[in-house]
């Protein structure tokens, strides 16, 4: 390439560089806006953790090219430099700006080594500098999915100048120059589909501009061949023989591109572009009004819109729409262009001729007229026809320059356009800031499109501005009634805004609006999938009403027979036959999206949670394992399988559970869940100082965290520090006035420690106000009242404790004890029996030996379908309001620990009944 620009001065070279960086610099400022999203956020072939055979099997936008919601735009080249920017910078939008506007400068450039060729040095310049300015261009430079447009120019322009060197000395065939034009073909469309027509411009240049034929003289030769009246000039077999060389080339990646889409088109549906699914004539008088807008686009960029669907441009169904009129001098002003570049021999008119090549041939894939696509107008598309337009707008400027009455004033209007030009880019460019600087934009050059309305609305939903979002999404639907993504977009904002009424309502009508089923034709290519989303909405919308959830299902059902490759109905259904307790129906139904995408982790993690329902954890680990194979960051993944290997109760398991741990808090620092339970493996560690430390670390994170206050009380209880423990249980009852495991910890505390009898009361009265059957609670406050002496009291409150728990053995001890007393003391003052600690140690054991308090819930992923764009929610692990979820399992360690202490207790209790049968 560089050989290719040597004739290109370092002057030239240097203007064209400064000019792009003045008309572009503030485009490093923008972020990723409309397609963008799809292309780079929420493109996986990016990360490098996806194999790069990858990025020849999927589409422009992630999704495999044998999906029938493939777009089949293949450009794996384009992918694989967004994959080096994500390498550098992952998803720092500056390095994917700026490598852009490095691509436009070689572009520039390039294209001022081509317009050598036709134009002289001066009318090169201008024609470079006027594409480097040209607003039309800001989609592709400023917009980070335009790369394809630019990479595919630099390659396309690359084979233009290659195959201009195929024709050596006497008129003979160079091969070397056609093979390397045939390879960078080949390249240029697998940065974008339209690299394939340089092909054709190379064969307009071999016939008319290499070889200078014009169309009167090829008529006249092959009128004469066919009355025998000649043979076919040598010359001319020459070049048919590089014209038949070049064509069976192009044949070739024709099949192959083919093969690659599985000759499938994708499927597009009327709001994308309206009038490819119009009846003749609107269908025809429409596209071929189209071609005006496009050129008008370019004569004049004054009004830029980033998305032209929709009911932008009106459908021109009549002969004597007024529209036509247009169409009709377009039509007749090309043609005289053609005629005079085919038709007269000289400079000027091969100049002519090859621009309108450049204008025309890169066009057709985009112009409708053989197939449909899924646009209307795309500003981008315009990228390498402008190069044409603009060696068209140089060559007459030449003409006029060169007339001395109109000289001074073709430099004028020169620079005023230049100046003009640049000034719009830069201004353009501010635009492509943010998805709501952009559509907000697009809003006030037309009004008419329900898509714009839509993406305004999904920009500030994003902002979380739902207020407001949901007035855009119902101008949209009101621009366009039809429009079903837009009652789908009311109705998950009025989900957002609780207001669920409004929400099923919208969902309805969208619902009401899909195609009906026509038996004999496939419905899948009647409908957007996302439009199915309808149903997927729909059902988890009502599903949260216990009633409805065989409705719910119902939905699901539907869609997954109106399209059963819909993965998402499938994973949502299976959510619900969770919480129907259906694990089994909700088994298959994963199984059944493990199918359709074996390498989606959520689905491998979401299988692992029935597992765990179905008492399988063993199972359940091997799939969380395959998820975190697919994806070694799912955080859900990551968080539940370690909770699962720490209920396990297998030490071996332990180390593998923290680092899980350690990976999960990395990857969300700020969820004091990750750090509570890392406290929790270091207590069953007994790694009593890292288990305080963790614990404090969830507390600083979520000061009202009810399972971390408790438990890092009970550490302190039961490493020696009661007194420590205090403050922590009066944070937690603070916020929680009715945890009854801290009420009694605490009134432990005060009994045993503070010697707080009054308070210990209070503690245990407050139990049995929450619950008066609780045994622990009553037991508690019966050694309270032995302690203030009140036997008779005592032995009642026993009583009654014995009433709760008949075959709880110490009680009746208790009991008997307390009559024994009250028999032989008569009226004699009573001694003093120690508290809790003493003739409640044992009950206090039984109970605290599974104080831990746990927090250790596990959830599907949630449905991703309640969202009209094609982006996935983040997924957290539910939250309970209560998580006094008692430890399951217990070491054999810990439970030789509770057994000493069960026996030391036991000592006590023998001890105390000594002293009280002794006086």
């Amino acid at each position: 390439l560089l050989e290719k620009m040597a004739d290109v001065s370092l002057k030239e070279a240097a203007l064209i560089v400064g000019v792009v960086a003045a008309c572009y610099w503030n485009s490093l400022f923008c972020g990723f806006v409309f397609d963008d999203v799809s292309a780079i956020l929420d493109n996986k072939d990016l990360h490098p953790s996806t194999p790069l055979k990858n990025l020849f099997q999927n589409d422009f936008w992630g999704t495999p090219m044998s999906e029938e919601r493939s777009h089949k735009s293949y450009r794996p080249l384009t992918v694989l430099t967004f994959r080096l920017n994500y390498l550098f910078s992952e998803l720092n939008a500056v390095s994917y700006h700026f490598l852009n506007l490095v691509f436009h400068v070689v572009v520039c450039i390039v294209f001022l080594k081509v317009c050598k060729l036709f134009l002289d040095n001066r009318s090169s310049v201008v024609a470079s500098l006027l594409f480097a300015v040209h607003p039309i261009h800001t989609e592709a430079v400023t917009g980070v999915v335009g790369r394809a447009e630019l990479l595919s120019s630099i390659f396309f322009l690359a084979a233009f100048l290659s195959y201009t060197k195929s024709k050596g000395p006497d008129n003979t065939i160079v091969w070397t120059p056609i093979a390397v034009t045939v390879f960078l073909v080949a390249v240029a469309t697998l940065c974008k589909e339209q690299g394939i027509t340089v092909v054709g411009i190379c064969c307009v240049y071999e016939v008319f501009i290499a070889q200078g034929y014009t169309l009167p003289a090829l008529l006249d030769t092959a009128v004469q061949i066919l009355r025998g009246k000649g043979s076919i000039p040598f010359s001319m077999l020459q070049t048919l023989l590089k014209l038949i060389v070049l064509m069976f080339s192009t044949l070739l990646l024709v099949v192959v591109r083919v093969q690659v889409i599985q000759s499938q088109l994708p499927v597009f549906t009327r709001f994308d572009n309206p009038a490819a699914v119009s009846p003749s004539p609107a269908r025809q008088l429409t596209f071929n009004y189209l071609l005006p807008v496009n050129a008008w686009l370019l004569l004049n960029p004054s009004e830029l819109c980033c998305d032209w669907t929709m009911g932008t441009i009106p459908l021109v169904e009549s002969l004597l729409d007024v529209r036509n009129v247009a169409t009709l001098t377009f039509f007749c002003f090309l043609g005289s262009l053609m005629v005079f570049s085919l038709r007269y021999p000289g400079d000027s008119s091969k100049t002519v001729l090859m621009a309108l090549c450049l204008i025309v041939l890169p066009f057709i894939p985009a112009s409708n007229l053989f197939f449909p696509v899924g646009f209307v107008v795309a500003e981008r598309v315009l990228y390498v026809p402008s190069m044409g337009f603009c060696i068209l707008v140089a060559h007459g400027w030449k003409k006029l320059s060169n007339k001395s009455v109109l000289r001074k004033i073709s430099w004028v209007c020169l620079a005023v356009v230049l100046f003009t030009h640049a000034l719009k880019t830069l201004h353009r460019n501010w635009d492509w800031e943010s998805e709501y600087t952009l559509f907000m934009s697009a809003l006030k050059v037309n009004k008419n499109n329900a898509k714009l309305w839509n993406n305004v609305g999904h920009a500030l939903e994003n902002e979380k501005n739902f207020e407001r979002a949901l007035q855009f999404f119902i101008q949209a639907t009101q621009v366009q009634p039809d429009d079903i993504g837009a009652h789908m977009n009311v109705g998950r904002t009025y989900k957002n805004l609780n207001r669920t009424k409004e929400a099923e309502e919208s969902y309805m009508i969208a619902k009401s609006l899909m195609p009906q089923i026509i038996p004999g034709k496939k419905y899948a290519a009647r409908v957007a999938p996302n439009h199915l989303n309808v149903y997927i909405n729909l059902a988890n919308l009502i599903r949260a009403n216990e009633s409805r959830l065989e409705e719910a299902d119902q939905l699901y059902r539907q869609a997954i027979s109106m399209r059963p490759d819909f993965k998402q109905a499938y994973i949502s259904r299976g959510e619900l036959l969770l919480k129907m307790n259906k694990p089994l129906k909700a088994k298959e139904a994963y199984l059944r999206a493990l199918e359709l995408d074996r390498t989606n982790a959520d689905l491998w993690y979401n299988l692992a949670i029935v597992y765990i329902e179905l008492k399988d954890p063993t199972e359940a680990l091997k799939n969380f394992n395959r998820a975190l194979e697919l994806n070694p960051t799912h955080k859900l993944a990551l968080f539940n399988s370690a909770l699962l290997m720490q209920e396990s109760g297998d030490a071996q398991l332990r180390p593998e559970a923290k680092q899980r741990l350690l990976h999960y808090v990395k990857e969300e620092p700020q969820d004091s869940n990750g750090y509570f339970n890392l406290g929790m493996l270091a207590m069953d560690d007994k790694k009593d100082m890292e288990a305080e430390a963790w614990m404090k670390k969830a507390i600083r994170l979520q000061p009202n965290f009810r399972s971390a206050l408790f438990n890092l009380a009970l550490l302190y209880s039961q490493t020696g520090k009661e007194l420590m423990a205090l403050p922590v249980l009066e944070d937690l009852l603070r916020y929680y006035p009715d945890h009854t495991k801290g009420l009694i910890l605490k009134g432990d505390i005060l009994m045993n420690q503070k010697k707080d009898i009054v308070g210990a009361k209070k503690c245990f009265e407050k139990i049995l106000e929450l619950d008066p059957n609780n045994v622990q609670g009553k037991h508690n406050l019966c050694v309270v009242y032995f302690e203030e002496r009140d036997l008779i009291k005592a032995e009642k409150c026993l009583v009654e404790t014995l009433a709760l728990a008949p075959h709880e053995e110490y009680i009746q001890r208790h009991l008997n004890i307390v009559r024994s007393k009250i028999a032989s003391l008569g009226a004699m003052e009573q001694p003093s029996l120690p508290s809790d600690g003493t003739a409640a140690t044992e009950a206090k054991r039984k109970s605290f030996q599974n104080l831990k308090e746990a927090k250790s819930e596990k959830t599907t992923t949630q449905s991703t379908a309640d969202n009209n764009k094609e982006h996935s929610k983040k997924k957290k692990p539910t939250e309970k309001s209560s998580v006094d979820k008692e430890t399951p399992k217990k070491s054999t360690k810990e439970i030789k620990d509770i057994e000493k202490k069960r026996v030391a207790a036991l000592k006590r209790l023998e001890e105390i009944e000594r002293i009280l049968n002794g006086e």
